[in-house]
């Protein structure tokens, strides 16, 4: 067992902030499986799922090797904010430079873990803004040995919802990942103004039944739940922030639950002002569950107020 690893980057580089990428890895040798929370700093299940975690495995015989990053992007978790100082996105920066900003430097110390793993999982939620519909989700990677991978993953995870999406998005854990043919999955759950325990047993659960789906550790997973299925090779597919976006600067009322059954056209929510005059509507762009919603009622024009899950898309080969 190895015990409060970091790494860091050049001196002449640092952050304003620590710029250590802290992280610990129980066992040894081969497969490697990476972990990763926070990458967004108002995620805070997964970070609270690491430290869990990495008590429940100090009971377990590990077979390879599993490495935990609680907080990847502590600048950010500080402010208990998605974003550092720099205002950038760590999820639309990797791989990062090492002479950038200090979201870029940090996605420069995470890219190489991330390579050299044989296995990924990065953990999130709706952060402050937005409640999430619990998740697992990967790339339709073009490798298919990657794929079918990425797909035991996925349903291993044992979450309602297992969903491929189109692997072209770039700036992401995951595209750095689908670079470098490690087969990945992230996972989403839960969110908004309120911490959620049962998110965090969520991630402790399904990150140790992959690591067993893996022949890492022994364990037995509880009662399967995957309700839905859903591959979907469509561009924009996984592609949260553009979806159902505000027509104008307002109050956001929703007009759906989160999970709801909707279908295409049918009112998602109208945007208010103070005094509740309309600054206009949106309907649901197509069919299916209501997979996301905006938590926070303040939006402004462009940005997404939840998104829909399509259903009854063709089965992919």
């Amino acid at each position: 067992m190895r015990l409060g690893r970091s790494l860091a980057l050049p001196a002449d580089k640092a952050c304003s902030m620590d710029p250590m990428l802290k992280f610990r890895t129980i066992g040894s040798g081969q497969p490697r499986l990476l972990i990763t929370a926070g990458v967004h700093g108002d995620e805070f299940e997964p970070m609270v799922a690491i430290r869990k975690l990495w008590q429940r495995l100090q009971s377990k015989s590990v077979q390879g090797r599993i490495t935990l990053v609680p907080i990847v992007n502590e600048p950010a978790f500080l402010r208990a904010q998605r974003t550092g100082d720099d205002g950038k996105d760590l999820a639309r920066t990797m791989p990062g430079r090492a002479d950038g900003s200090p979201t870029e430097q940090i996605a420069a110390a995470l890219t190489p873990l991330i390579r050299e793993a044989d296995y990924y999982i990065d953990l999130h939620t709706g952060g402050r803004l937005f409640r999430i519909s619990p998740l697992s989700g990967y790339t339709l990677h073009p490798d298919r040995r990657v794929l079918d991978v990425q797909r035991g993953m996925a349903r291993a995870f044992n979450c309602p919802i297992v969903w491929g999406t189109h692997p072209g998005h770039e700036g992401r854990t995951l595209s750095v990942a689908r670079d470098a043919k490690v087969p990945a999955i992230y996972v989403e759950a839960c969110g908004g103004e309120r911490f959620d325990d049962a998110a965090v047993d969520l991630c402790v659960e399904g990150c140790l039944n992959v690591a067993a789906s893996l022949d890492l550790i022994d364990h037995t997973t509880s009662q399967r739940r995957v309700d839905h299925v859903v591959e979907d090779p469509r561009d924009a597919s996984g592609h949260l922030q553009v979806m159902h976006p505000s027509p104008a600067d307002g109050l956001f009322v929703p007009a759906v639950e989160l999970g709801q059954r909707v279908s295409a056209g049918q009112l998602w929510g109208r945007v208010v002002d103070g005094f509740g005059e309309s600054r206009g509507e949106i309907t649901a762009a197509e069919a299916g569950l209501a997979l996301f919603l905006r938590a926070v009622p303040a939006v402004r024009k462009g940005e997404s107020t939840g998104g829909v899950l399509p259903l009854g898309l063709p089965t992919l080969d």
